[in-house]
């Protein structure tokens, strides 16, 4: 495949850009001259020609044999002041011009705008064209009140318009042409500038790329991105040897996790294939767990990008004024259908009041999501949860308590950490907790997890909360 230089696409891309925009500039300035003039041109015409005297001039006339309207129009010309800004001629009932500023006869023929004035509702048409000689001309054709075929047409000439809109045309074309040029100098010169440097960070990457992860850059000499990109790929350069070993074990926990809603969702869509919607109720069932690994497969994906940010330590939060208790109770009512669906008793047992704190809703309705949906994993048919939250001094305490098959006392330690699972044969990716307790400690609060093997687990979340002010009872649109 051919290789493309950052030069040649910056050519290709950014000055082809500037030359289609130029292109651009030239040609809507171009037409907007020409339409100011052709325009300017026209409302000179029309003022002169719908002027109310016109229609009193030959009033009298328009009924009287053809040869006393001539004279009118004769006596019309002679008494026509603007001559040397545009020609006129006088059209009889018959089509026929009898008197032009000019002094010339014209021969007789069909003029666009007469014609056009002859069929408009009223009796006024332009026309924009040449003559026979050549010349461009403006016409204006005024039909005489007489409905008969009188007319008035005052002629323009473009001429000068057109050689002074070619006149501009050239002149914006010359400075977009010198403007691109000095576009295309000084682009080079900066590109130039970014490449070379560019260049020594590709030849240190395939040092690293091939096991040499003491390889570094000198460091730039502008302050500049470039300097800071110099100085990032140094410090990545010494965490990549342990990112290695991450990605191992990243590896190692999550393919297991991904391969099974994978099959899962490759198995069922085969079986609604060949089903035909021959069986609806397997069809509906088969779309149901396609569904539900399909959010499994999501929600697996948040925690690792969350897992990634709070590895790097990007993880921020979006601070407002919130309830707590007003989280707490939204994701409990979600869950509750899940449980009951699944066999599992879930109680939920609040206080009437508001819990109310500094932090961000999103977080901190994912912690208890996780922390719910851990429950539920490792309870069976016929277990309990219990949600309970009480409010403390400054404090508040929310424990989930679950009868499910508990954590064994070795591994307890340990199950805040990342990629531990103590039972493997549950579904996860075993970061959630990890993750949950991060953005516990980011609110100040503490997450921490007691358990009995066989028995059941308890997690307790403590939140700093604002009780300074009066607590005034909390109402719930829905009855949890």
């Amino acid at each position: 495949m051919r290789k493309w230089s950052i030069t040649n696409r910056w050519l290709l891309s950014t000055l082809g850009v500037t030359v289609i925009l130029m292109l651009t500039i030239v040609f809507v300035s171009s037409k907007a001259i020409r339409d100011y003039y052709y325009d300017t041109a026209y409302m000179t015409i029309y003022s002169r020609a719908t002027s109310q005297s016109i229609n009193t001039f030959f009033s009298q006339y328009l009924d009287a044999p053809d040869d006393v309207f001539s004279a009118r129009a004769g006596e019309f010309i002679e008494n026509f002041t603007e001559q040397s800004l545009m020609e006129v001629w006088v059209i009889d009932r018959n089509g026929n011009v009898v008197a032009t500023s000019t002094g010339f006869s014209v021969e007789n023929e069909i003029y666009p705008d007469y014609q056009a004035a002859l069929n408009s509702n009223t009796g006024t048409a332009t026309w924009i064209g040449e003559t026979s000689t050549g010349e461009a001309i403006m016409a204006v054709t005024v039909l005489l009140p007489s409905k008969q075929g009188h007319a008035v047409r005052y002629i323009i000439s473009l001429q000068d318009l057109n050689t002074q809109h070619r006149v501009f045309t050239a002149i914006i074309a010359v400075v977009c042409t010198i403007a691109v040029g000095l576009v295309a100098l000084s682009g080079l010169f900066f590109i130039r500038s970014i490449v070379k440097p560019v260049k020594k960070i590709n030849e240190t990457a395939k040092r690293i790329a091939a096991g040499d992860f003491s390889a570094r850059l000198e460091p730039h000499r502008y302050n500049d991105e470039i300097g800071e990109l110099v100085t990032t790929f140094n410090r990545m350069a010494k965490e990549i040897g342990e990112a290695d070993k991450l990605k191992n074990d990243f590896i190692s926990t999550v393919s297991h996790e991904l391969r099974t809603p994978l099959t899962a969702i490759k198995g069922w869509g085969e079986t609604i294939l060949e089903l035909h919607d021959s069986d609806p109720n397997m069809t509906k069932k088969g779309l149901e767990v396609i569904i539900d690994e399909s959010s499994r497969l999501s929600r697996m994906v948040e925690d690792l990008l969350d897992f990634s940010r709070m590895q790097s330590g990007r993880m921020t939060l979006r601070l407002e004024k919130i309830d707590v208790l007003a989280e707490l109770d939204e994701t409990v009512f979600v869950f509750k259908e899940r449980a009951l669906r699944e066999g599992v008793e879930l109680t939920y047992n609040a206080p009437e009041l508001p819990a109310p704190m500094m932090g961000d809703p999103n977080r901190i309705r994912q912690v208890f999501v996780n922390i719910l949906d851990n429950a539920l994993k490792y309870t069976k048919q016929g277990d309990k949860i219990l949600v309970t939250a009480e409010i403390l001094p400054r404090r508040l305490k929310i424990l989930i308590t679950d009868t499910g098959c508990g954590i064994p006392p070795e591994a307890l330690p340990h199950v805040k950490e990342k990629f531990f699972k103590a039972n493997v044969s549950v579904r996860g990716s075993g970061i959630g907790l990890a993750v949950s307790d991060e953005i516990v400690r980011l609110h100040k609060g503490s997450l921490n997890i007691g358990s009995v093997l066989n028995e059941g687990t308890t997690v307790e979340i403590i939140l700093p909360i604002d009780t300074s002010p009066p607590l005034n009872e909390r109402t719930s649109e829905d009855e949890k």
